[in-house]
């Protein structure tokens, strides 16, 4: 496991923009997949993207664009045209690099092992 801290979370008003921030400790941090889930009140955790080790990312495109710079061991969320509907505590989660897997593997919450404490995001209308 590695420890993961969330930062950039605020209140914004529908039709901004965030960017969220996940530091991750130690050396190893390029060899983790780094994914970002996010919940809402009464509502389940729900996947929104990931970043495996290999540097593939789902989603490729849309709203929501996720990058990593390993030198600063931190993966970004950027959101854009946000709406009241993205409003929700993230969490970004990371699990040691494994082959062979494809989307639906990575979009399980349970397969991650590292998780951070969570940033709010709040949109106004």
């Amino acid at each position: 496991q590695i420890q993961l801290v969330e930062s950039g979370g605020g209140v914004v008003q529908a039709g901004g923009s965030l960017r969220l921030s996940c530091t991750g400790s130690g050396r190893a941090f390029s060899t983790y997949t780094v994914a970002w889930f996010r919940q809402s009140a009464g509502k389940e955790r729900e996947f929104v993207a990931v970043l495996r080790w290999s540097g593939v990312a789902d989603p490729a495109r849309g709203r929501f664009f996720i990058a990593r710079d390993n030198a600063k061991n931190t993966v970004y969320l950027q959101m854009s045209n946000l709406q009241p509907e993205d409003t929700a505590i993230y969490y970004c989660a990371a699990q040691k690099g494994v082959a062979g897997k494809g989307n639906t593997y990575y979009r399980d919450a349970s397969i991650y092992d590292s998780w951070g404490q969570g940033t709010q995001v709040t949109v106004s209308s």
